[in-house]
């Protein structure tokens, strides 16, 4: 999956557990990722400029993952970038709480939504920037939104899902790279989520990936396609 000219490069970063699932049947946060996964996380966003995930990622967790460590910082800053890189909310609807850590947390925070429709702009918590980009069927138009963003300067993209966002965009073929940890953990649950979700691909038509890099550190497992 080439990078594609006028949208920006994207990277998928996903932990989930040895069966394939991104958290518990409860949708709890996930949180079974070790400290070296959290690091290999944060250094992957580093080097993005911007931040995309689903709007139930952000109820989950409540909170998005900052930069924190010195060296990336600096890496950013003689990079000539912000020190935080855009944390972009993809979301039809235009309602969540206030009260949610992510509203207090010192980064830039767009929103991505398929409409600006009626909904009381009093209501709604503080995006610097608000990107519309609509299908018929009211849908995001995902095309549309990453050649915004590229019109924006966004060259690099860290995807941190859910499994529906990364399932529209491996829909669209807007996905170029994958890093999945695989964590020594069974959560199993027929209804617990998975990296992608969506309606599936048949096995002729899925997407075929190319292994480029698998690294074990203690015992989790980074694989890189």
């Amino acid at each position: 999956m080439g990078n594609k000219i006028g949208r920006p490069q994207t990277t998928v970063i996903l932990a989930m557990s040895a069966d394939g699932k991104i958290a518990d049947k409860m949708r709890s946060p996930a949180r079974f990722g070790s400290p070296q996964d959290k690091a290999h996380l944060e250094k992957q966003i580093a080097i993005a400029d911007g931040v995309l995930f689903g709007s139930n990622t952000l109820r989950a967790y409540g909170t998005t993952m900052r930069v924190s460590v010195p060296e990336l910082l600096k890496m950013r800053a003689e990079q000539g970038k912000e020190l935080q890189p855009i944390q972009i909310v993809c979301s039809r609807s235009r309602h969540f709480d206030p009260n949610l850590q992510f509203f207090q947390q010192p980064v830039p925070r767009w929103l991505l939504t398929a409409a600006i429709n009626d909904e009381n702009q009093e209501l709604m918590p503080n995006f610097d920037r608000i990107l519309v980009a609509s299908m018929p069927n009211g849908n995001i138009d995902w095309v549309a939104a990453f050649q915004q963003l590229a019109n924006l300067g966004l060259q690099r993209l860290a995807i941190l899902g859910g499994g529906n966002l990364v399932a529209s965009l491996l829909t669209d073929n807007l996905i170029d790279e994958f890093w999945l940890t695989i964590c020594p953990l069974i959560l199993g649950g027929a209804d617990a989520p998975t990296p992608v979700e969506g309606e599936g691909f048949l096995a002729n038509l899925a997407p075929k990936l190319q292994l480029l890099e698998v690294q074990q550190v203690d015992q989790e497992v980074f694989l890189h396609y």
